[in-house]
């Protein structure tokens, strides 16, 4: 486990290797909320550990105050978190974060149960989680894996892989098409509903081929029997 010194270093760091408008140290230091946010987590997260009751989460509250990020004071992040923008992060209390993961503004690490203990995500190393994504409950998030934007997570995500929708499903597994649906040129974030719509349209347009051709035939046999 890196020492907190290791660990602000690599948040300083990811934005410059992440974020082409990070226009230098100097830049990322002075105006990105989420570098903010998440070095006032470290040294609140410091003070949480020594079981200091009521101060923690009440600089948490003035953290997410100033930055509009809201950070648990027990969640467990590991170094070279990126949060791009911010605003409107919420990462529950029993969260578990990996190594260079980028969070994007919106997303929320919740949890689904009123019980105690382990309630909310433990993501992996190298992960991306796209905008207004929610990752819920208990679940892990492979290394190297991809939440779309807008998605809900509530179900385990194996590494390497892309999920989107609501609920998420993987589309994308080690770089290929989990379900190729067409020909046609896929984009890195696809529409499993999408494409399921249009799947359903092109049965029915199928169905209503062949209900018209039974009509038809229905109809020249009345015409015979008439004759």
């Amino acid at each position: 486990m890196r020492n907190a010194i290791d660990c602000i270093a690599a948040d300083l760091r990811a934005p410059l290797e992440r974020d082409p408008a990070a226009r230098g140290w100097l830049d990322v230091a002075l105006s990105y909320p989420g570098f903010h946010a998440i070095v006032a987590h470290r040294l609140i997260h410091a003070l949480y550990r020594t079981g200091l009751p009521i101060l923690p989460r009440f600089l948490s509250h003035v953290n997410r105050f100033l930055t509009g990020i809201e950070i648990h004071p027990a969640a467990r992040i590991g170094a070279g978190l990126f949060i791009d923008h911010g605003m409107g992060v919420v990462i529950g209390e029993t969260s578990e974060i990996g190594e260079n993961v980028t969070m994007y503004q919106g997303v929320t690490l919740g949890g689904t149960s009123l019980s105690h203990g382990k309630r909310h995500p433990t993501i992996g190393n190298n992960v991306t989680i796209g905008l207004n994504s929610a990752v819920l409950g208990a679940i892990s998030v492979g290394d190297n894996s991809r939440v779309g934007a807008g998605s809900v997570v509530v179900k385990d995500v194996p590494a390497n892989a892309t999920v989107v929708g609501i609920p998420a499903r993987v589309v994308f597994q080690d770089g290929r098409p989990v379900h190729p649906v067409s020909q046609r040129p896929q984009v890195d974030m696809p529409d499993p509903t999408a494409d399921l719509i249009a799947q359903l349209s092109a049965r029915l347009s199928e169905l209503e081929r062949q209900l018209r051709i039974l009509q038809r035939g229905t109809a020249d046999g009345s015409n015979a029997e008439a004759i």
